[in-house]
């Protein structure tokens, strides 16, 4: 686990090469959305994310599958009930509208770590932004201390910094109200990477805002006081029938294509972290990088 920390405390400085690439590539990335009252129109949106083992799928769905599904149709979130999903813990999100983005992102990804263990625990509700009203999720978090836990926040690091000079421009969900709802240092982040929630380096120390976790409810209705009160609820029941949570190794990290919330609709490269092989999804061959 300590070569594991390591090899991900290395990536970090791998990263930091790319970041100061990132500079001469700012005049190409369009931030004018972030002053305009409306969300910017979404394209394409890429990331790179870790996939939740099937075992772990399986748990979630024999537990808490159908007392969400109920909860959902009980409000009157019929889209949110059958919205396409691949669960997973995202490292890092951009948007860009080109297609050939994901093999960029492939060619720019820094070593990931190895196959990394952590708990899966604390289900929640959060915003986008604190009072912009939508989108709105309902989380599955991660325990926050370990090998696993500590890798995983230094790849982001070092894969935000590597990837967010592909973008060109803001994630559409945190433009226009979300962005107008943001403190400063999250509008900070959006300036300068396109999407807050991630870490950064500065003056030689990382400054962590990434906050791993697993999403199982992608919403773009208003989060009036009432859902919220009602979600937080389910947040409850939930946390009463997992309460330690469920062990969880991840195995894989790919290269995936999201819609406008967040939730990811396919997946376009996997890479095991076992021996770094990469898996075209779509032709199923293995292909280099």
């Amino acid at each position: 686990m300590i070569q594991q920390i390591a090899t991900c405390t290395a990536a970090i400085f791998l990263g930091l090469s790319a970041m100061t690439a990132a500079m001469a590539q700012q005049a190409s990335i369009d931030n004018a959305a972030l002053d305009g009252a409306q969300f910017r129109p979404h394209e394409r949106t890429f990331g790179l994310v870790y996939t939740l083992p099937a075992e772990v799928n399986a748990t979630l769905q024999a537990t808490i599958g159908g007392p969400l599904k109920e909860a959902l149709l009980v409000h009157g979130l019929e889209t949110e009930a059958i919205r396409a999903n691949i669960a997973h813990v995202t490292v890092v999100h951009i948007h860009n509208a080109d297609p050939t983005t994901p093999a960029k992102m492939l060619k720019a990804l820094p070593k990931p770590p190895a196959p990394l263990v952590a708990t899966l625990k604390r289900f929640y509700t959060t915003e986008a932004a604190k009072g912009a009203g939508q989108p709105w999720w309902l989380d599955l978090g991660i325990v926050k201390e370990g090998a696993g836990f500590e890798a995983m926040m230094a790849y982001n690091t070092a894969a935000t910094a590597a990837l967010a000079p592909l973008r060109d421009g803001p994630l559409p969900r945190v433009t226009g109200p979300v962005y107008a709802k943001m403190g400063d240092a999250g509008k900070d982040l959006v300036r300068t990477l396109g999407v807050s929630g991630v870490n950064v380096v500065k003056d030689g120390k990382e400054v962590r805002s990434h906050n791993p976790h697993n999403t199982l409810v992608y919403s773009t209705k208003t989060f009036t006081p009432e859902l919220e009160a009602a979600f937080n609820k389910v947040a409850d029941q939930f946390n009463q029938i997992l309460p330690d949570g469920i062990p969880t190794t991840f195995k894989t990290v790919s290269i995936v294509e999201l819609a406008f919330a967040g939730n990811v609709t396919r997946e376009i490269y996997r890479i095991d972290l076992d021996n770094g092989s990469v898996l075209d999804v779509a032709t199923g061959k293995t292909v280099s990088r």
